[in-house]
């Protein structure tokens, strides 16, 4: 994280003793990245952090992925994977349906209306952008409230659950990192504050503001973790643990690694006088994978500007975009709406469609809103991908189908 925060009661000086009222100690938990060579918080438990009492296989949802093979751009319809009131009997844990993955990030799409289970991901942060609904997410930090464009970056094996509010579905775009999620480094100064030409600020940034106590005996906590590459799961299993007093029982916590959100209404789009390439919407990334979202802003001004991307070849990366508010110009004709994916794979030229270009000019604003990631290894097909496909995306350019 890029500051220091605290919150709840800690003693004035690290490792040393912490009183209970009563008398007793409490537990001081070392909650860091990269083992104690970078950001970390320290936490103060009333009961032992590591103690459980039993433990269970858990499997998360199908988390099989198959080739894109042929390589071909695709078009998934998320909202198709939740069709009706489907969304009522989902949590955002167990419900989520695989879209895409590869061995650094995996990407899933949820609807939810019900509680969702204790639960932390060991096996990297997450970064969930809402698309539409609210929800509570209490985590062992404290709580934090998350509404529609908020990104919920959640540190790897951050305990927390996600509560649904309101009579809607939350939806959720899940991105699971096989590694941490922050910001790029060119925004940050070589002590982490984000820097002037940075297009957002520690402000627009929202974390827990206090403890958040539960009382509880014999807890279930879902764990994600690594598994044998060669299960079925690709690499990816779980854990089901009872532990004896319930996970949230931190009464204060200090340092710069929490749960965070971040709205995206609070990103200042870069804009120039002709088209800007990707790297201008970058807002977090990951090993080998980027987060870029395109918010409405007004457009190249130069009087020969052409506002719609150029075609380009993805030489080193797939390509993700998650359509999720406006009308986003490059894409008119092909199909893609509200919820919709595109995936562009590296080795295959894409860019706008067949008469988007004469379309855009003379445009001065677009209002569009997108997710973008980019992953530096290709990408595969997972269940819910394969669920929700529109099989007529890859011959949109042409206007025709193969020949058979």
């Amino acid at each position: 994280m890029a500051y220091y925060r605290s919150v709840g009661s800690i003693p004035p000086k690290r490792h040393t003793q912490h009183r209970t009222p009563d008398g007793g100690l409490y537990s001081e938990e070392l909650m860091g990245e990269e083992g104690f060579s970078s950001d970390s918080s320290l936490l103060y438990h009333r009961g032992i952090p590591s103690a459980v009492v039993d433990a269970a296989p858990w499997e998360p949802a199908d988390q099989s992925l198959s080739e894109n093979r042929p390589l071909l751009p695709r078009h998934l319809r998320l909202h198709d994977l939740f069709p009706g009131e489907d969304w009522k009997g989902a949590d955002v844990v167990t419900g989520r349906r695989l879209v895409l993955g590869n061995g650094d990030v995996r990407i899933s799409y949820v609807a939810a209306g019900e509680a969702g289970p204790l639960y932390r991901n060991a096996i990297g942060d997450e970064c969930v952008y809402v698309e539409s609904g609210a929800a509570t997410v209490e985590t062992v930090f404290g709580a934090l409230p998350a509404r529609q464009g908020d990104y919920v970056i959640l540190p790897r094996a951050t305990t927390h659950r996600w509560l649904p509010q309101g009579e809607e579905p939350l939806r959720g775009y899940v991105i699971e990192a096989n590694s941490h999620i922050a910001p790029p480094p060119r925004y940050l100064s070589r002590y982490g504050q984000l820097l002037e030409h940075a297009p957002y600020c520690e402000r627009d940034l929202h974390g827990p503001t206090e403890p958040l106590l539960v009382d509880g005996t014999d807890v279930e906590v879902l764990v994600k973790h690594r598994g044998s590459a060669r299960s079925s799961g690709g690499g990816v299993t779980g854990t089901r643990y009872v532990v004896p007093t319930h996970p949230f029982d931190v009464v204060g916590w200090d340092g710069h690694l929490y749960p965070y959100t971040f709205n995206v209404a609070d990103f200042e789009p870069i804009t120039g006088r002709v088209h800007q390439p990707p790297p201008v919407h970058q807002v977090f990334q990951g090993q080998n994978f980027v987060i870029c979202n395109f918010v409405p802003r007004k457009v190249d001004y130069h009087p020969l500007a052409v506002p719609v991307p150029y075609y380009h070849a993805n030489v080193d990366s797939d390509e993700v975009m998650f359509y999720c508010g406006g009308d986003y110009e490059a894409r008119k004709g092909s199909g893609i709406g509200q919820g919709s994916i595109s995936l562009h794979p590296g080795g295959h030229s894409h860019g706008p469609q067949p008469g988007a270009v004469e379309r855009s000019l003379g445009a001065q604003y677009f209002d569009e809103l997108a997710v973008m990631v980019d992953t530096f290894r290709p990408l595969e097909l997972g269940e819910g991908g394969r669920a929700c496909e529109d099989p007529a995306y890859a011959w949109s350019w042409a206007g025709r189908g193969p020949r058979r």
